[in-house]
């Protein structure tokens, strides 16, 4: 959602084109609002009415609080969720935390919760000090991992991802975008079995750094398209 809206902000796309798109990848998305649910491309117009000039991106988990200033509770929402967006505002920011909408057996969409968040600026890398960052981690965890030698397990198949950022976005922002979800889809099939417990150690301390980098890499190529303007 951060990067199709940012490429509204920025005149790249439509507001139509770029709602859709978040809902083609994601399913159909709401705004739990005080008077009711309103749609996310309606919500996102008023805000633009607003004064909203981006959104962020914060990917944190516990202990690495990736994107986020506060207030505490928008943080333990975001951290619960493992993501969140921030609008902001003229004065003020808002935080945007997504759950999983599930109603029935068919319909599967997104419901953003809103909460107050701080207007601190977060201590986000810049690109290229993210893609540096991914680089020298990746190649850390590869020669990590080689050194653990397990049961052989086969290859596990891992599928063809894209970098999921919108149009308008310079080309280092995609190529990193584009090797961090490379990276983000290896570390989900990750498998640990067969392994010692210093074997399990190992690996995860090399996965653990990898993670760290993959998700200010993806951070920071979100953000890259604000430098422009």
């Amino acid at each position: 959602m951060v990067c199709w809206g940012n490429a509204w902000l920025t005149g790249q796309v439509g507001l139509d084109e770029a709602a859709d798109r978040v809902e083609r990848q994601a399913g159909p998305q709401l705004v739990a609002g005080e008077n009711g649910d309103l749609l996310l491309r309606a919500f996102l117009a008023d805000l633009r009415v607003e004064g909203m000039k981006s959104l962020r991106l914060a990917l944190p988990v516990a202990g690495d609080p990736l994107g986020l200033t506060g207030p505490p509770p928008f943080n333990s929402a975001a951290i619960e969720a493992g993501q969140a967006a921030i609008a902001v505002l003229a004065g003020r920011c808002l935080g945007l935390v997504p759950t999983r909408d599930r109603r029935g057996s068919s319909y599967a969409g997104v419901r953003w919760s809103v909460l107050e968040a701080s207007v601190n600026v977060p201590d986000i890398p810049s690109l290229a000090e993210a893609e540096h960052t991914l680089t020298l981690a990746m190649r850390t965890a590869t020669d990590a991992l080689l050194g653990v030698e397990g049961p052989a397990q086969g290859h596990r198949r891992v599928e063809s991802v894209d970098d999921g950022l919108a149009p308008g976005y310079p080309a280092r922002a995609h190529r990193v975008a584009a090797l961090a979800a490379r990276l983000a889809a290896v570390l989900r099939v990750a498998d640990d079995r067969g392994l010692t417990s210093g074997q399990i150690a190992t690996r995860g301390n090399a996965l653990r750094d990898l993670d760290r980098a993959v998700r200010r890499a993806r951070v920071a190529a979100h953000h890259a398209i604000t430098e422009l303007v």
